[in-house]
């Protein structure tokens, strides 16, 4: 393939030879009329020919500026129909968001649709996984991340909007049946269990629970004379924990429609603190718009 020259000399050759006038081409492109002359000066020498004649006024192009102005005209316009068409597909293609598996569940998907309202031309791709995906490496668009406050997420801008806190919570039945009255009674109970990743600091388990628990009642049963029901997935131990399975501490996130409406509720006044959500995007990213818009939306809900 032939070298080229710069396309910044292109681009004022093309408007120079539109307008015949360095003044109109400099004001189009927003330079100064001694910038086009320089640039215009600089493809002459590439090209080892004349492509302007300067005198007489008015400005004319010579046999050379003809030849090449055709050619320079159709390959610029290629290039921005390609590239707008390029750009239109992007803006077609779903915005790429990641989260956790049980925020996605619990808190985005149902407010999806006030997004699709506002946003018809943006639809999303929500990429629920425990995992943290690489915004950097594409492998999202935008991400909701859930972290301490202390650190917060480090793979890009964050913007903090929402923290929670963790309780004890039943089924309310466990409570009317007069089983539960005071920690004490937790002997006769399942307690129920989600994983954390060990990596996770000061995570909100029923451990720390008990720990904080001595300090404010007399009678809480060792922790080993309570009966355990575990599971990998914290989806699936709020769902054993509506059923009425046993007890779980939870985020008051996740489960905010239940204690709302009832289906679960507060078995003791003392709560563990919990973490913060980010939105968090890259810098620079091609999208910048319409993930500012999303980052917007989403701060703005509660």
């Amino acid at each position: 393939m032939h070298k080229l020259p710069p396309l910044i000399e292109l681009r004022a050759f093309d408007a120079a030879a539109r307008h015949l006038s360095f003044k109109k081409a400099a004001a189009e492109l927003g330079v100064t009329p001694t910038a086009i002359s320089h640039q215009i000066g600089q493809l002459e020498q590439y090209c080892g020919r004349a492509l302007f004649r300067r005198r007489p006024r008015p400005l004319s192009l010579t046999d050379a500026g003809a030849r090449l102005f055709p050619t320079i005209r159709e390959g610029l316009e290629a290039f921005a129909t390609a590239i707008a068409a390029v750009r239109r597909d992007a803006d077609q293609q779903p915005l790429r968001v990641t989260t956790t598996n049980a925020f996605a569940s619990r808190w985005l998907v149902p407010r999806l649709a006030a997004w699709g309202k506002l946003h018809p031309e943006a639809p999303l791709e929500v990429i629920g996984t425990d995992s943290v995906l690489d915004l950097r490496a594409g492998d999202g668009d935008v991400a909701i991340r859930y972290a301490t406050s202390r650190l917060g997420p480090t793979d890009g801008i964050a913007d903090e909007f929402l923290s929670d806190t963790f309780w004890p919570v039943c089924n309310p039945r466990l409570l009317s049946s007069g089983r539960l009255k005071s920690p004490a009674d937790l002997k006769k109970h399942v307690l129920v269990h989600c994983y954390w990743s060990p990596s996770d600091r000061d995570p909100p388990t029923w451990q720390r629970w008990f720990a904080l628990a001595r300090r404010k009642w007399r009678e809480v049963p060792d922790f080993k004379e309570v009966q355990h029901l575990s599971f990998r997935e914290e989806l699936h131990a709020i769902e054993s924990v509506i059923a009425g399975q046993g007890l779980g501490i939870f985020s008051d996130v996740l489960v905010a429609n239940e204690l709302a409406a009832g289906q679960l509720v507060k078995a003791f006044g003392l709560s563990l603190p919990g973490y913060c959500f980010y939105v968090v995007r890259r810098r620079a990213h091609p999208r910048e718009k319409i993930i500012q818009a999303f980052s917007a939306w989403v701060r703005s809900l509660k």
